[in-house]
């Protein structure tokens, strides 16, 4: 077992801090990714890790990706894979998860939240991963009031919407999977942007209120007295609360959760010591944008016929969150606090919510493009110039070097030498690996690019320590589009 951990979600908000997160604590990851229309998996895993680069200037190694799908049986995994996984994952993770609210015509939130779960656990009875890690939601409490343990599930609650609703039977349903050994259950409470950088990539919740701000309160004119004037009503006191996290702060304890083996098995409420309010939300938009004119009416219904023309643009986005705002709930957090005490949660202070309101407009609102991944090498191409050797040829294999070559374009990789010399290649670090060799790819590539006498693969007695002489040697152009199949 080479101590994988399968994850599920990684290019959601969530699951790329985590990402982030486990990789610079050293964990191995494989990844779940499905292309899409414009971009291969590998080029949406890339871009994500590039930008965490250019964030810490440190270089990260490459989880191993495996192409599926949430919507398929077994998650969509070749035969192939789900061996890979069995033999190498020593857990899974499953934090993908669908955000819409309501279902619609393509059966969301239920596709991704419910049915994905199911074939999540179809794989992990399959492939024998016992250890399971499952990202769920504070929000399975539905429309509960008062204080929700820890230790609470299934109430008879009713809820607000669907995306509740499919959570909380996702839960049950992984509870009672009798072939998980170790269940540890995740609840993390509405997730906003990063605390220090406001950056998110999901314009949801406070995002709402945010977004509408920035649309609508810069085109009111300044009054004599240099402030925008926009009077809004809002059905509300303006002090309810608001279970509003960070989202580096949730990655942050969610990795030291999973990396203590002493918090395995628990459940744990992700949620603020201090909660925001719709108060100070929107004061911190009004102090942005230098405006004033709010009044909180307390619970009594704006006839729509009364409203102005600054009400009548702004009043029916809040509408779907409408019941957020008089029911949040107290999460316990005692688990939480026993475990990962050490990491409270930051205050969403105005400052923060200037940050938000910062990026926000930066990004676009979700429309500006992400810079495209720039590999002058690709250390996977390189790699094809092995053939990938298949459970038989592993076995026989006399001696094992694994690489894990970091920054753009690296991965990891196990060679195999076989009896006769000739080198094969496996995905992933291999546990029985006898040695280890991490480089970043621009070193890799000075080692294999000098000019040899020989280009073909030698015996391989003295591999150990590697003797690069032995490896093909190829050119940038040759690497970058003149992979060997």
């Amino acid at each position: 077992m080479s101590g994988y951990l399968f994850l599920t979600g990684s290019t959601g908000l969530l699951g790329r801090y985590l990402v982030r997160d486990l990789l610079e604590k050293g964990q191995r990851l494989v990844l779940l990714v499905r292309g899409t229309k414009n971009e291969s998996s590998e080029q949406r895993i890339e871009s994500i890790l590039q930008y965490w680069e250019r964030e810490s200037g440190a270089r990260l190694s490459r989880p191993v990706l495996i192409e599926g799908d949430l919507r398929k049986p077994m998650l969509g995994l070749s035969a192939k894979d789900a061996r890979w996984v069995s033999r190498h994952c020593s857990s899974m993770m499953h934090s993908a998860a669908s955000l819409a609210f309501h279902a619609d015509g393509t059966g969301e939130p239920w596709h991704t939240n419910y049915d994905g779960t199911r074939h999540m656990l179809e794989l992990c009875e399959a492939t024998g991963l016992r250890k399971l890690h499952y990202v769920s939601t504070a929000y399975v409490c539905g429309l509960r009031e008062g204080t929700i343990l820890e230790s609470e599930l299934d109430c008879g609650q009713e809820f607000r919407n669907d995306y509740e609703h499919s959570k909380l039977r996702a839960e049950v349903m992984v509870r009672d999977a009798s072939f998980i050994d170790q269940l540890t259950v995740y609840r993390p409470a509405v997730i906003a942007g990063d605390a220090r950088t406001g950056y998110t990539n999901t314009y949801h919740g406070i995002y709402l209120y945010l977004r509408l701000m920035a649309l609508l309160v810069p085109r009111q004119p300044f009054g004599p007295d240099g402030a925008r004037m926009t009077k809004l009503r809002l059905p509300m006191t303006g002090d309810e609360r608001r279970n509003v996290i960070p989202i580096d702060w949730v990655s942050k304890v969610m990795t030291s959760l999973y990396l203590n083996k002493d918090a395995h098995g628990h459940t744990f409420h992700l949620a603020p010591d201090k909660c925001l309010t719709p108060r100070d939300v929107i004061d911190a938009g009004y102090s942005y944008f230098n405006s004033t004119g709010i009044e909180y009416v307390g619970y009594q219904k704006i006839d729509p016929a009364t409203y102005n023309q600054f009400e009548a643009e702004l009043l029916p986005g809040f509408a779907m969150y409408n019941n957020y705002e008089s029911t949040d709930p107290t999460f316990d957090c005692c688990n939480v606090k026993r475990f990962a005490g050490d990491l409270p949660c930051p205050t969403i202070d105005a400052a923060m919510l200037h940050n938000y309101m910062r990026y926000g407009e930066e990004d676009r609102w979700g429309k500006r493009r992400s810079p495209k991944p720039k590999n002058d090498f690709s250390v996977a191409e390189y790699f094809l110039n092995f053939h990938e050797a298949d459970d038989a040829t592993y076995a026989a294999c006399k001696t094992l070097l694994a690489i894990d070559l970091t920054g753009p374009g690296g991965g990891q990789w196990t060679l195999g030498v076989q009896a006769d010399g000739t080198l094969v290649r496996m995905p992933g670090i291999h546990a029985d690996a006898d040695s280890l060799l991490r480089l970043c790819t621009s070193e890799f590539y000075q080692l294999i690019s000098q000019p040899r006498v020989s280009h073909h693969v030698h015996a391989m007695e003295q591999l150990f320590p590697l003797s690069f002489s032995t490896l093909p040697v190829v050119t940038l152009s040759q690497a970058k589009r003149e992979p060997a199949h």
